[in-house]
């Protein structure tokens, strides 16, 4: 797989060098600061926040300073949304001055209450707006900005290679295509061939992102897009070293910090959990916390009992949970998938 070779090596986006072409996706509630810190650790070229409403940002709502916070890692990146240049502007602004090395611009999210409010992909719908909320972003700073997007808003307009071309014109350094329109949600599979219709309409980095977990699908996507990337999202869910093990594979070596064991496995579970409750605070980052050990549970401990996973899923008391979850994956041993990653 001659693709293979390409993902361990750098990519530049705007003069900022990425030390790998595999990349964790932003995932909305999903790719805060303790999750990130693993994935990089793991091997990730590259982390994106989680996605953050601008509107929400200038006006200085709660909750919006820790998605944006740097979490000290080489490359800060961070996802803005919205449907108002003014916004998108201030929130460029904002944040990088909080140390964002690289803004992203949000018009791939296909949710209901985003696109309902005429963002994320929903700008698919307009390009002239959707070109105004790139250019106030790309004035507002002096870092590097860069795009998320779909093929389009529904099979009547592939429009991704239009928008690409003109967000290279005004100024956008790379560009990530998930291979689905919006009204497809995430069903059926990823078309990674249409894909390359954006590689060829822009010289700029492309990304490629869709339905991709493991080191074959990675090679298939570079091929059939001709991207120079490859973005990967929910295969985390549970497992915040795929990308870096994606990228390991690819060079012939092992992702470091993958636990091998299931005391390394509960340990590692267990110290997420806590680090969340750090970030949040005890009593949101309870609730915040749950799906994240829930995909842990469902990922490597399948056969936990109906009991123990409602102890650990719905308890108030982080000691408990803790217990739970340490009982839960010690019993379980190790999973095909830790046997294949060690």
């Amino acid at each position: 797989m001659p693709e293979l070779t390409r993902l361990p090596s750098p990519l530049d986006i705007g003069g900022v060098r990425i030390r790998n072409r595999v990349f964790l996706a932003p995932m909305s509630g999903i790719t805060d600061e303790p999750f990130r810190q693993r994935a990089h650790a793991h091997g990730a070229g590259l982390v994106v926040s989680e996605m953050v409403a601008s509107g929400e940002l200038a006006k200085g709502r709660a909750g919006c300073d820790l998605r944006i916070r740097h979490s000290g890692l080489p490359i800060h990146m961070v996802q803005l949304a919205g449907r108002e240049a003014a916004h998108m502007a201030e929130g460029a602004r904002i944040a990088a001055g909080e140390g964002a090395d690289i803004i992203d611009i949000n018009m791939g999210c296909p949710a209901k209450k985003v696109t309902g409010g005429y963002a994320g992909s929903a700008l698919m719908r307009d390009l002239d707006h959707a070109l105004s909320l790139i250019e106030a972003v790309v004035g507002a700073v002096a870092v590097p900005v860069t795009l998320k997007m779909r093929l389009g808003w529904d099979e009547s307009a592939l429009n991704a290679p239009i928008l690409a071309r003109r967000a290279e014109e005004a100024g956008v350094k790379m560009v990530t295509v998930h291979g689905r329109t919006r009204c497809q949600f995430y069903q059926g599979k990823a078309d990674w061939r249409a894909i390359a219709r954006v590689r060829q309409a822009v010289s700029i980095p492309v990304v490629a992102n869709g339905d991709v977990s493991s080191r074959e699908e990675a090679a298939a996507i570079l091929k059939q897009s001709g991207a120079d990337a490859v973005m990967i999202g929910r295969a985390h869910y549970g497992a915040p070293w795929i990308a870096g093990s994606v990228a390991a594979a690819a060079a012939g070596i092992s992702a470091p910090g993958i636990p091998e064991t299931p005391q390394a496995l509960a340990d590692y579970v267990v110290a997420h959990y806590e680090d969340m409750l750090s970030l949040y605070g005890i009593e949101s980052g309870l609730r915040q916390a749950r799906k994240h050990l829930g995909w842990y549970l469902d990922r490597h401990a399948a056969g936990v009992s109906a009991e123990q996973r409602k102890r650990v899923l719905t308890s108030f008391e982080p000691a408990e949970v803790i217990r739970g979850l340490r009982d839960a994956l010690a019993d379980i041993g190790m999973s095909n998938e830790l046997r294949s990653a060690a």
